[in-house]
């Protein structure tokens, strides 16, 4: 298997970081960079830049500039995606963005790790594991995700959490590292104000 086909699986990987594919990156860099600086009313410009930046883009894709990612052709969003400024995912591993998801400020979904080891870490040695965030999750400000974590359908981190693993569906979490506080119930939905 080369690396490529590594990269794309949802296995855990370990490799050197001098094996990644550079060319790759530099098209994520120069689609990210295309993106950030296009102008808020090219809609349709900007929704193709998407298209050829992700390996899967829902219709429903909206991202606030800047964003960046390592690759793009690892992440994958399958419906309603609001990603809001300065939101980093380094997709050395795949990522999938479930429907009705929403990442506040700041966030940053990092596959990408390094060896624990000094001497590894020095040689560059390079760890990766997929995230997935399953349906109508909302990640708060500057949120943290690390690799091989899953957040389960319905909950919710709370802004500045660092999440090293998974959390299950329908909770609040919040914390470094993050940990359920409660489940989501009735009770938090919020009442709405005639106009």
């Amino acid at each position: 298997m080369d690396i490529l086909d590594l990269m794309k699986t949802e296995e855990a990987y370990c490799v050197s970081n001098f094996d990644m594919p550079s060319a790759l990156q530099k098209k994520a860099k120069r689609l990210c960079w295309q993106y950030n600086r296009s102008d808020p009313d090219e809609e349709e410009a900007r929704a193709a830049l998407l298209r050829e930046l992700f390996g899967t883009c829902h219709p429903l894709t909206f991202i606030q500039p800047d964003f960046w990612c390592d690759y793009g052709f690892n992440i994958h969003t399958h419906g309603l995606t609001v990603i809001n400024h300065n939101v980093v995912i380094l997709d050395t591993s795949p990522v999938h963005i479930g429907a009705n998801a929403f990442l506040a400020p700041g966030v940053c979904l990092s596959c990408a790790g390094h060896a624990i080891d000094a001497a590894q870490r020095a040689q560059g040695i390079l760890t990766s594991a997929p995230i997935t965030l399953e349906d109508d999750v909302w990640l708060g400000a500057n949120v943290t995700v690390c690799g091989g974590v899953t957040i389960g359908a319905g909950s919710v981190i709370g802004a500045g959490s660092v999440v090293t693993r998974d959390i299950p569906a329908g909770v609040v979490a919040a914390g470094t590292p993050c940990r359920v506080l409660r489940p989501v119930t009735e009770r938090d939905r919020a009442a709405l104000t005639a106009l």
